[in-house]
């Protein structure tokens, strides 16, 4: 079996609405979609066109008249993608700053706190890896307890042993992933800000998987910091990313614990100035051709808006019915509230194994695995699962034929 390309295979299918101009635009616009069916936007999106033509502009720029002229010639459009990053999160530009990616955005936020031994983070099972290892470094270096809240029957973490968890007064932070990277799990990110609030607790967000997928509003959710990433949900390319920092944060004279000469004037021998805004949060050296190609991003976001939020969910929640019918099929996704991701596994199937066969038929997923989520997938009693993530530009034609695809390769 092979997947029909663009030309056989209709941007709509029968019963879906009257918005297909807009869905025939996106993929008009979204070259990837020509050949291939891309279920791993969790992963890294197909990007717009208009992103991959920003990026190759600068680069050919550079490469005319030098790197850091065609920085200098494009910084009144590299201010604007603070701007453009600050409308997709509900921010003013002077509290966004650009960072390599959302672990770096975390990393920098975390060195932010001025730790010491005893001192409390609470956050949740399903928080990223990458973050996890943060905490325990930090348990290992500084003396640091990690607290991890307990969840909800239904999945995800409870608001209220946060409430009980931030009682400690030694109890520095709270840091939630909203979406984990190996579920479809929708955390209760604001109900969780409300309680940090209450407390007067700092509250650190990664959005890395929230980003482009659905609403965000940093005063909504009363974060102190939020990082996000380019590449996923954003559409945006890979190795760029951004860090929100309030101005509750920027007042208490926070900064990460290696200041950069972009953050920071060296003044005097043996002092500097702190940059004004998120800024000192940065970075000195960019990938220039990324941030722009980011920005470029966020503003093609800002123009699918809600609908398109709307639509990535409801096709997770088609992909995730359909995949649920096959034999064999099990859903691993829980929480109240569930997105644009769907992670299965098929009794008698290594999801490696599959992953690799839909890639060979132009169907692009991915696999997670314990090295993503240990504690979730200790208790799911799994060891790895096929992730399968939807965005707007997909078609139920699109998901039909990777249910199909699967079913023939499992059926066996």
């Amino acid at each position: 079996m092979t997947i029909p390309s663009r030309r056989a295979q209709p941007a709509t299918a029968p019963g879906e609405p009257a918005a297909d101009a807009a869905i025939e635009r996106w993929r008009a616009e979204t070259p990837g979609c020509q050949d291939r069916i891309h279920l791993n936007n969790a992963g890294a999106a197909l990007p717009p066109r208009s992103v991959l033509e920003t990026m190759q502009r600068h680069l050919a720029r550079e490469a005319e008249i030098g790197g850091y002229e065609a920085a200098d010639e494009a910084a009144p459009r590299i201010a604007a993608v603070y701007a453009a990053l600050g409308a997709v999160v509900g921010a003013p530009a002077r509290n966004i700053a650009i960072v390599e990616n959302a672990t770096v955005a975390m990393s920098q936020a975390l060195s932010a706190f001025d730790l010491r031994p005893g001192d409390v983070l609470v956050t949740s099972r399903a928080d990223y890896p990458s973050s996890q290892l943060m905490y325990l470094s930090l348990a290992a270096r500084a003396g640091l307890v990690v607290e991890r809240a307990d969840e909800l029957p239904e999945g995800g973490i409870d608001p209220e042993s946060v409430r009980r968890l931030v009682r400690n007064p030694r109890c520095r932070l709270v840091v939630l992933t909203w979406v984990p990277t190996n579920s479809g799990l929708v955390q209760r990110a604001a109900d969780i800000g409300a309680v940090c609030a209450e407390a007067g607790i700092p509250f650190v967000v990664d959005a890395c998987q929230s980003v482009g997928q659905m609403p965000v509003d940093v005063m909504q959710l009363r974060c102190d910091y939020l990082a996000g990433t380019a590449r996923k949900f954003l559409r945006g390319p890979r190795g760029i990313g951004f860090l929100y920092v309030s101005d509750r944060a920027l007042a208490q004279g926070a900064s990460p614990l290696y200041v950069d000469m972009r953050g920071a004037d060296w003044t005097a021998a043996n002092e500097f100035r702190l940059a004004d805004g998120a800024r000192r949060f940065e970075n000195w050296e960019f990938a220039y051709a990324l941030v722009l190609g980011m920005g470029e991003a966020a503003r093609y976001a800002l123009d699918v808006g809600a609908p398109g939020f709307a639509r990535a969910h409801a096709l997770a929640a088609d992909l995730r019915a359909r995949l649920a019918a096959l034999p064999g099929v099990r859903v691993f996704d829980r929480g109240a509230e569930r997105c644009a991701i769907v992670t299965i596994t098929v009794d008698g199937h290594e999801p490696e194994a599959l992953k690799l066969r839909l890639r060979a038929r132009g169907i692009n997923t991915s696999v997670s695995d314990t090295a993503s989520g240990l504690l979730d997938f200790e208790a799911k009693g799994i060891q790895a699962a096929l992730r399968l993530s939807p965005h707007y530009y997909n078609t139920t034609g699109e998901l039909a034929a990777a249910v199909a695809a699967l079913e023939e390769l499992t059926r066996a």
